[in-house]
């Protein structure tokens, strides 16, 4: 069996607007045991989230996204990576949002800052064996528990995201093609100062896509 390995660097990485782009996502599936289909979208689901050491909270795989890749493909490669998952992704992301690398949470510039494409991903296999398995641990969860632990506001905003996305979903829980997602174009940010970067990292820049 061939040894899957992560990539390192930012070499390749892909940056706008002094923004480092970043793919991630929210991996889910539905609870067998709950076949109800007019229970709650929320009761039926879980996430998986990943933990790193000597931190009690919890985030979903996410990275730098390369310019040797679409964007489902980085974000399909950061799930397979840190969280050990294959799945089906989902055809549009969930939204984008600014936020500051964990280095850079002081900062007054917009360096260190962070651009990211977060999508719904459902689960399909668990690998035994993955390329972050020794620096991350993965745990299903209750959207509840998820939102509790998550580590990041943004990221529980894409949480919340997901949720409204799943429930408005007619073929909940059945799987659908694969669809090729084009790069998705950003507006440039202008301002300055540092009240400007504080008020424009970690919000939503782009809702939901139709």
């Amino acid at each position: 069996m061939a040894t899957l390995l992560a990539r390192t660097g930012r070499h390749r990485q892909r940056y706008v607007d002094q923004f480092r782009l970043v793919a991630g996502c929210i991996p889910y599936k539905l609870e067998k045991n709950v076949e109800d289909q007019g229970s709650n979208v929320e009761d039926r689901v879980l996430v998986l989230m990943i933990s790193t050491p000597k931190r009690d909270d919890l985030v979903f795989p996410k990275g730098g996204w390369e310019d040797d890749e679409t964007l489902d493909e980085a974000a399909c490669r950061e799930s397979i990576e840190e969280a050990g998952v294959k799945g089906l992704l989902d055809e549009n992301p969930l939204g984008v949002w600014e936020f500051r690398s964990k280095s850079s949470q002081n900062s007054c510039t917009l360096a260190g800052g962070c651009r990211g494409y977060m999508f719904g991903l459902q689960v399909t296999e668990e690998l035994d064996h993955w390329p972050g398995q020794a620096s991350y641990s993965r745990k299903w969860l209750t959207i509840e528990e998820a939102l509790e632990h998550c580590r990041y506001d943004w990221m529980r905003d894409a949480l919340k995201q997901f949720l409204t996305s799943l429930s408005r979903r007619k073929d909940l829980g059945r799987r659908s093609d694969l669809a090729e997602i084009r790069m998705i174009p950003v507006s440039k940010n202008r301002g300055g100062g540092c009240n400007a970067v504080t008020k424009l990292l970690g919000k939503t820049i782009r809702g939901p896509a139709p």
